[in-house]
């Protein structure tokens, strides 16, 4: 389950309400892609943006779709109380694993942290992926940090952010991680634009935006940087470079979400308001990006 390419699907609204149907189908697409496996309700599946029930919901049409699959289900909220309800929700939906991020509000100092992960593992069954966004907690993890968590029970990865853009310094990078932790804790990275050069510097899984969209594209790399051929995960990568820049423009979960809307595997405006998407032309460049990269 942490190795490979893990891929993390929108979570479709129509009319401000969940898209099932639409939902069943983005994962559908992904078990016949062959990923290895696949995240519901991470940032790409606005998990934050949806309340207890629609993310129950969500949580039981991804297993239900995924088949033999694995599933990993992200359980964040504010409350300490209200991640281990979600957590409870994940396992009772059959999720293989769970992805843990530390929300806040008020900034959270790192006993803080520590002290939601000690609490959410001490009555969890399945494996647990820490997941380290601060793009969006605005919380950053030390190295001292991941190895603190990574001795609690049942914590199995890390979801660390884009490593550095030079392959020795992303080398050193994720060897200091895999130093501080237990061997069994696998090194996941984030960031499509860098999930290459993590991979080839000893990541061992690629969490993806778009491949919980369009999985065909960067499935061959993911494969490609395990199998101990890094030159083709590259070529492969720099191919895409004209998707990563307007990710760094616009954010993966705008793009993504254009790129679905275009293929019409989802409805317009699916994201949950007030995020409202890309806007025209910006929407015009995805379109002419999906024919020239052949992301269909």
């Amino acid at each position: 389950m942490f190795t490979g390419l893990s891929a993390f699907p929108l979570t479709p609204l129509d009319d401000d309400r969940f898209d099932e149907r639409a939902y069943a189908r983005l994962v559908t697409r992904l078990v016949e892609a062959g990923v290895d496996s696949i995240g519901a309700l991470g940032s790409t599946g606005s998990y934050a943006y949806l309340d207890r029930r629609e993310r129950g919901r969500v949580a039981r049409a991804a297993v239900r779709s995924a088949g033999d699959t694995p599933v990993i289900v992200g359980i964040g909220a504010l409350r300490t109380s209200q991640v281990r309800a979600l957590a409870q929700d994940a396992q009772e939906a059959g999720a293989a694993g769970v992805l843990l991020a530390p929300m806040s509000y008020q900034a959270l100092t790192d006993d803080e942290v520590f002290g939601l992960y000690e609490d959410v593992t001490a009555d969890l069954s399945v494996p647990l992926v820490v997941y380290d966004n601060p793009g969006t907690t605005h919380f950053t993890f030390s190295t001292e940090l991941y190895a603190r968590i990574a001795g609690l029970p049942n914590v199995a990865a890390i979801k660390i952010p884009p490593v550095p853009p030079d392959p020795d310094a992303a080398r050193e990078h994720v060897a200091a991680i895999h130093r501080a932790v237990p061997e069994h804790v696998r090194i996941g990275v984030s960031g499509d634009g860098a999930a290459v050069t993590g991979l080839n510097a000893g990541g061992r899984v690629w969490f993806s935006t778009v491949g919980g969209t369009v999985p065909g594209i960067v499935t061959p790399l993911a494969r490609a940087a395990l199998d101990g051929d890094p030159a083709v995960a590259v070529a492969g990568s720099k191919r895409l470079r004209p998707l990563w820049d307007l990710f760094a423009a616009h954010g993966s979960l705008r793009v993504t979400a254009a790129i679905a809307e275009h293929l019409g595997l989802v409805a317009p405006h699916c994201l949950p308001r007030p995020v409202l998407g890309l806007a025209a032309a910006q929407r015009e460049r995805v379109a002419r990006l999906v024919e020239e990269l052949r992301l269909a």
